[in-house]
C-alpha cells in the first residue's frame, strides 16, 4: 500500500500533518504552519480555527467559497524566539481562475498549555 502524499510535500500524510490533524500536538511552529497549510488545502476548517489563538482567531471561516487550487509550500525561515515564541516565514503558490499566485508571509506563533497557536502575520515588501 503506497502512502498518501501530504498536502504540505512529505511523502506520507499520516506520519506528517495527518497526526496533528487527529489531535497530536505540532512539536515546533514550523511543523503547525505546514499542517495548518495541509488544513486549508483539505478544507479542515475545525482544525484551522482550533490552532489560531483566541485573540485573532475569527469568528467564522468559509473554506467553501475558497475556489483556490494550491500548489505546494515552501518555508523559507522559523526562527524560534523563545521556548514559546517563533516567526516562521512561508510563500505558498496557488491558482484561482487559471491564473497564478503567491501568498508570501512572515507568520508569529505561540505555545500555550504545551500547543503551539497561529497569532498572525505579515506580508513582506
Amino acid at each position: 500500500m503506497t502512502a498518501k502524499p501530504c498536502p504540505c510535500g512529505a511523502t506520507d500524510y499520516a506520519a506528517c500533518c495527518g497526526c496533528y490533524h487527529g489531535g497530536a500536538p505540532a512539536p515546533d511552529a514550523a511543523a503547525l504552519m505546514r499542517s495548518r497549510y495541509s488544513a486549508y488545502v483539505l478544507k479542515l476548517k475545525t482544525y484551522l480555527l482550533g490552532t489560531w489563538h483566541h485573540t485573532t482567531r475569527p469568528a467564522a471561516l468559509d473554506l467553501a467559497a475558497d475556489n483556490a487550487k494550491w500548489l505546494g509550500l515552501g518555508l523559507k525561515k522559523h526562527t524560534p524566539e523563545s521556548a514559546d515564541r517563533a516567526t516562521v516565514e512561508f510563500v505558498a503558490r496557488y491558482k484561482i481562475g487559471g491564473r497564478a499566485h503567491r501568498l508570501h508571509e512572515i507568520s508569529r506563533f505561540v505555545r500555550e498549555e504545551g500547543q503551539w497557536l497561529y497569532v498572525d502575520g505579515e506580508f513582506p515588501g
